[in-house]
């Protein structure tokens, strides 16, 4: 029998971009029409309940969408006010990882403290990034906001599962980038997994296909490489 959730909150998607101009390749390691229209949305995510909220990651900013042929439908800042969340108050921010898409709006919560996993800290820091495909997702100024976060006593560190708020908790996923993390929350509907890059699209968990911007293909595919148990 699942446990049942012992608190419950509400979570809000709020898309804030798109890329129509994305095909299939792009979304698919081996894609079913190389050049079939797939485009994606941009979403930030909103946790309320029990007298807090909790943003899921920043979004990007409009000189990386510019710079990276986005659009931005409006910024993750303008979404969450339109929600009626100012980001300027909110206390606390998940980074599932540090992709110009998820780290591009840091500045948009000046009060926040930022939690990420450690081992993605050590990824977009440390020798990886010497290969230009491998820090091909990340921009040097989301970086260097973390950096500064780090240094003003604003960034928290996870190592694995956290409970951040009651009911709340934080998972270590890895695959698709060096310490990408996801949410587990309770809601009036049960319990809510907000994979963020884990997982992109449906076709990606159905077809057990992976999406291309990949460190680790077993890390994405298994719980564990090293046993034979898929994520679900």
């Amino acid at each position: 029998m699942a446990e049942t959730p012992r608190v419950a909150y509400e979570v809000l998607a709020l898309r804030y971009g798109i890329f129509d101009g994305r095909l299939q390749y792009q979304n698919y390691i081996i894609p079913d029409d190389h050049a079939a229209p797939d485009p994606l949305d941009f979403y930030v995510f909103a946790i309320r309940g029990q007298g807090r909220t909790i943003v899921m990651d920043t979004g990007f900013n409009p000189v990386s969408a510019k710079r990276r042929g986005r659009e931005l439908l409006r910024t993750p800042a303008e979404a969450l006010l339109q929600a009626g969340i100012d980001p300027a108050e909110v206390p606390d921010v998940v980074l599932t990882h540090m992709h110009w898409d998820h780290a591009g709006g840091m500045e948009y919560f000046p009060k926040a403290t930022f939690h990420l996993q450690a081992t993605e800290m050590a990824y977009c820091t440390g020798p990886c990034m010497c290969q230009p495909f491998l820090r091909r997702p990340f921009d040097v100024d989301d970086v260097q906001s973390a950096v500064r976060a780090l240094y003003a006593d604003r960034l928290r560190f996870h190592d694995g599962t956290a409970e951040i708020a009651p009911g709340v908790t934080l998972h270590l996923i890895g695959g698709h980038s060096g310490g990408i993390q996801s949410i587990r929350v309770p809601t009036e509907r049960g319990w809510v997994v907000l994979a963020g890059d884990a997982s992109h699209l449906w076709g990606n968990i159905r077809k057990r296909m992976p999406f291309p911007v990949v460190v680790d293909v077993a890390r994405m595919l298994l719980r564990d490489p090293g046993k034979s148990g898929r994520w679900s």
